[in-house]
């Protein structure tokens, strides 16, 4: 009997309360995971009970990324209550204020580099210990295609998920002797909540903006469960040989 492809693993899922994160917790706990739901947002607890409900273990942490006592909290009672963590998906991110570099100020600046990248290095640095002491774990990192090539908005976004790829590539190298692989996903426009709400409110219309985007994108936009099953994998024991790797699902976007 197939059991799941993370059947009992315990997957630390940051961002879940919507979005992709809400899809990745979904597919995970789908796949035989116990799901711990790391935001800010109060809904992390309707997913997660709409997790238990569904059979399976799943709980809901309230945590501020940015601040490293409270990461390191959350994780303690995630082992407290599960007994260990074996995958870290760090999805939480914020694209800021939508104004080029000579625009922005410290404070703009600093405020998505706390969230996408500090929040990373904080999450990943409290997870290791405990994936060191058993040399297993996977840590998957949410980058971007504005990981990869540039795009003329949104300039501390795009350097925070660049940050994010080559801490994924340090990291994977340093912790591979404890058997800890971490990966990179890059996700294209994708239907989120957010994304939608950006289209309601384009001047010209919900339906002009979804379909400039479609354009840009060979295999048009994507769902969040799309890029869900992609984390899936590299956090699977299928991806077993695979780490400091990037996995693109963008429907084509860098293709072009």
């Amino acid at each position: 009997m197939n059991k799941g492809r993370v059947h009992g693993k315990v997957a630390i899922i940051t961002g879940g309360a919507r979005g992709i994160g809400k899809a990745t917790a979904i597919r995970m706990a789908e796949e035989g995971a116990l799901v711990a739901i790391f935001d800010m947002l109060g809904d992390g607890e309707l997913v997660a009970a709409d997790l238990r409900s569904k059979g399976s273990r799943a709980i809901f942490v309230k945590v501020d990324l940015t601040k490293e006592h409270r990461v390191q909290e959350a994780i303690d009672d995630v082992v407290k209550t599960f007994g260990t963590v074996d995958i870290l998906v760090n999805n939480a991110a914020t694209p800021g204020v939508n104004k080029l570099v000579h625009e922005m100020s410290e404070a703009e600046w600093d405020f998505v580099f706390n969230i996408n990248v500090k929040g990373t290095f904080f999450t990943t640095k409290h997870v290791l210990p405990v994936m060191m002491a058993k040399k297993a774990g996977s840590i998957v990192n949410f980058s971007s295609i504005y990981g990869l090539i540039g795009s003329a908005d949104l300039p501390a976004y795009h350097a925070t998920k660049g940050a994010v790829l080559l801490m994924t590539k340090t990291d994977a190298i340093c912790y591979a002797p404890y058997g800890i692989r971490v990966n990179a996903v890059h996700p294209g426009s994708t239907k989120t909540e957010l994304f939608m709400q950006a289209a309601e409110t384009w001047p010209k219309g919900k339906d002009d903006y979804l379909a400039m985007m479609a354009a840009k994108h060979p295999l048009t936009l994507g769902e969040p469960v799309d890029v869900a099953n992609c984390v899936l994998f590299l956090a699977s024991d299928e991806a077993r040989f695979v780490t400091g790797a990037s996995l693109v699902c963008d429907g084509g976007y860098t293709a072009q």
